[in-house]
């Protein structure tokens, strides 16, 4: 069977050691694993650099996960581009059979795969997530850049379970004059939280 298919090899951008610099688990060591390919497209995305995923050679599971022990860490946060094109059973199983925690970053276009102890749904306007993943979501993080955006947060927040814990990030190149926005809006509706790039803001991978 096709390694890629099966998953037992990723298209792997990147793997490294840093800080959590968003959403509910701020501040957190992880080991980033990082996975070519996306469709979804955003303008602002920041690693537009992983959208062509035959860039990146495959890279055997046995392989990913050896890096993932060296790092010292027991938290795997796997992302993108969009993670989901591939099947990622096997690095789960893999992952956690060494001890792992198991964290999604995903906008939930593709069919879910994999086991996870926490799932971070990144909804998209272009390409809404699968109805799949409303339930199965603990972290909901929603990119602002306009007041469209806000009207699709409630439209996303209304939609996941009561204990899903609610983000608003503003979109990076726009943040100064977003932000202020977004503060009065939570000041207003209190069920939401302010997530920012820390990562960024100190120069961190």
């Amino acid at each position: 069977m096709d390694p890629l298919r099966s998953g037992k090899a990723l298209p792997v951008m990147e793997e490294f050691l840093s800080l959590q610099g968003e959403g509910a688990h701020t501040g957190t060591a992880a080991w980033f694993i990082r996975i070519g390919g996306c469709d979804v497209g955003c303008e602002w995305c920041d690693v537009k650099e992983s959208w062509n995923a035959s860039l990146f050679p495959p890279v055997g599971i046995e392989s990913v996960v050896r890096n993932a022990l060296g790092s010292g860490v027991k938290a795997a946060i796997i992302t993108g581009g969009e993670p989901l094109h591939y099947n990622l059973s096997f690095l789960c199983r893999k992952l956690k059979a060494n001890g792992f925690q198991t964290f999604l970053e995903t906008s939930g276009s593709m069919p879910l795969t994999g086991e996870w102890d926490w799932i971070c749904l990144s909804p998209k306007r272009a390409w809404p997530p699968r109805r799949e993943f409303y339930s199965v979501c603990r972290e909901l993080k929603v990119i602002i850049r306009d007041q469209e955006d806000l009207v699709w947060a409630e439209l996303q927040r209304e939609q996941v379970p009561e204990s899903c814990s609610l983000y608003l990030q503003p979109e990076w190149s726009r943040r100064e004059e977003i932000i202020p926005g977004i503060v009065r809006y939570i000041g207003s509706h209190p069920e939401w939280k302010l997530s920012l790039q820390i990562h960024k803001y100190i120069g961190i991978p």
